[in-house]
């Protein structure tokens, strides 16, 4: 996930800098892509261990200052267990590990993330997880709704018969969320 990451980074017209989990500094970078994979510790819970990682430190303080930083997956893990996003993830309702394209409602396009889109607008991503299911209290899913902090939604795939639109269960169909300034977005 990591050279994915890279590769799309470099196709969007920037130089991709790779972060250990160890650095203890950002490398003065201009955005934070925490990608997908699976993390040591996800046995425990996902993204619990990465979030103590000494290269988080950084990472959270410049995220409070406004740098913009976009969780893909286990990234989105890590995100909620660093507090940067409220919620957690928890395993998929139903026990299995997902590998599929989905297709997404982009529900907030006012995002560092997601201003080359609109508000309603639907797209296909890769979507492969097993810890994928968005949670948080119902005064934490209704502040995130009345916000308008829900950049995601699960949809349906065309012409799939019978199929639930939400592959893992996640609360609300949330499939990405982002902190109130607007600079964290989180996406499974």
């Amino acid at each position: 996930d990591d050279r994915d990451t890279q590769r799309a980074i470099r196709l969007a017209g920037a130089e991709p800098v790779a972060l250990w989990h160890k650095d203890k500094d950002l490398k003065q970078v201009d955005a934070v892509v925490a990608c997908g994979g699976f993390s040591y510790g996800d046995y425990l819970r996902a993204g619990a261990i990465a979030r103590f990682s000494p290269v988080m430190e950084p990472l959270i303080e410049q995220a409070k200052a406004g740098l913009p930083v976009l969780g893909i997956c286990n990234g989105f893990q890590i995100l909620t267990e660093a507090h940067l996003l409220p919620g957690g993830m928890l395993g998929n309702d139903h026990l299995h590990f997902i590998c599929r394209d989905q297709k997404l409602r982009v529900e907030n396009a006012d995002t560092a993330w997601t201003v080359d889109y609109e508000a309603g607008q639907e797209i296909h991503i890769p979507l492969k997880n097993m810890d994928g299911r968005y949670v948080a209290d119902e005064y934490t899913l209704d502040k995130l709704e009345a916000e308008g902090r829900v950049a995601f939604r699960y949809l349906a795939r065309d012409g799939v018969a019978n199929e639930r639109g939400n592959p893992n269960g996640s609360l609300r169909d949330i499939a990405g969320i982002t902190n109130e300034a607007g600079n964290v977005v989180g996406l499974m």
